[in-house]
């Protein structure tokens, strides 16, 4: 295995990942002081509109609609970045597995680059995570919702659905990222780093809102040292003293390599590599590579959903380096017809799987449920 270009190739791949790093809207926002403090004017105005609309759905002069079949409601506090889809995921796989016929709704993104398609990659990684489970994409979820239940859904999984009051919710599940809490990554001092509404961080909603949620689910609570989530934890608890808190990891799956011959994750250990993404979180997939083993030349991480073009993949993969891009990338990187192998992961609950079971089991069956139910008795009565 070649190990680059010696102690110069080293350092100029070292920087090029830096730079490339920087080139997200997040390493600048997460910087303290200076001009970039102004950016908390405009964030003032939209903390205080995302209050005034809450208010107005509290009091009911917004209204909500009331579903015939349970909803549950994933979401979090920030733009993107906490592992939301793969814990839909799983929570629909988890859903199936106990007997409940689940669906899933979901806003989508921006669409696909290209006009090729109208699928988000977070859309095309569901589909292929539960080819099973019905799935409606789109703005109008309250029209989604009809549409899943025309299918014969009997729960309703919300995708992003913390902000999104006009479906009302049977059960509101929140994610919170353990490597960057309030959407930004963590000081250089290991504190939380900066809590601010868009555009001066990332927030979407106040993190005291998280009182009214049911559960909180901590993801990639092995990414960060015992001390750093406990102080986590103990911060959530501060904020939000009634919901239970769950913890999970992303745990790698499988490596698919560029012929779609698939073998374990270890197979990256002592492997060098390139890698190349555009999601949310970048430093938690450089995270999982390192912990694999991958040594690591040039960490390419372009802006979430990022429409891959023709050069940017230039210098990646030379001197015998193998390309390691994400699940959710890989199928807009098919198109640049370059050799990549895929890192597939997983959600895993690791801690408070009695507690969802105990919340899962407290929603209410639905008229649907309750009818096939009434039938199957009559059939064996």
């Amino acid at each position: 295995m070649a190990n680059g270009g010696g102690r110069s190739g080293g350092a100029n791949r070292t920087k090029r990942m830096r730079a490339g790093t920087r080139s997200r809207p997040e390493a600048w926002l997460a910087r303290r002081g200076g001009w970039i403090e102004l950016l908390r004017i405009p964030a003032a105005l939209y903390g205080g509109a995302v209050a005034l609309r809450h208010f107005l759905y509290d009091r009911g002069w917004l209204s909500s609609h009331r579903l015939e079949v349970p909803v549950i409601s994933v979401g979090n506090l920030s733009a993107g970045g906490t592992g939301k889809t793969p814990f839909v995921a799983w929570l629909g796989a988890w859903l199936d597995e106990r007997g409940r016929r689940p669906g899933i709704l979901s806003r989508g993104y921006r669409g696909t680059s290209r006009g090729r398609d109208r699928e988000s990659d977070e859309t095309r990684w569901l589909k292929r995570a539960l080819p099973l489970v019905p799935l409606q994409v789109g703005p109008d979820r309250v029209a989604g919702a009809a549409r899943l239940i025309e299918q014969g859904v009997d729960c309703i999984v919300l995708d992003d659905g913390f902000q999104h009051r006009r479906l009302r919710r049977d059960l509101e599940l929140v994610l919170v990222d353990a490597t960057r809490p309030f959407g930004l990554p963590r000081g250089e001092a290991g504190d939380l780093g900066v809590r601010a509404f868009l555009p001066r961080g990332l927030l979407r909603d106040s993190p005291l809102r998280l009182a009214r949620c049911d559960a909180i689910v901590v993801t990639r609570a092995d990414q960060v040292s015992p001390a750093e989530l406990d102080d986590l934890v103990d911060r959530l608890r501060s904020l939000a003293p009634g919901p239970g808190i769950l913890r999970g990891v992303h745990r790698p799956l499988r490596l698919v390599a560029p012929d779609g011959r698939a073998s374990h994750a270890a197979a990256l250990r002592g492997r060098d590599v390139d890698l190349v993404s555009g999601i949310g979180n970048p430093q938690a997939f450089q995270a999982t590579v390192q912990k694999l083993g991958g040594r690591i030349g040039e960490h390419r991480a372009f802006p979430d959903h990022h429409a891959y073009a023709p050069g940017d993949l230039d210098g990646l993969g030379t001197e015998g380096r193998w390309i390691v891009t994400t699940a959710k990338d890989a199928e807009k990187l098919a198109a640049l017809e370059r050799p990549v192998h895929v890192l597939e992961i997983e959600f895993q609950l690791e801690q408070g799987t009695g507690l969802l079971e105990a919340l899962l089991d407290a929603l209410p069956n639905g008229r649907r449920r309750m009818g096939r139910a009434a039938i199957h008795e009559g059939l064996h009565g």
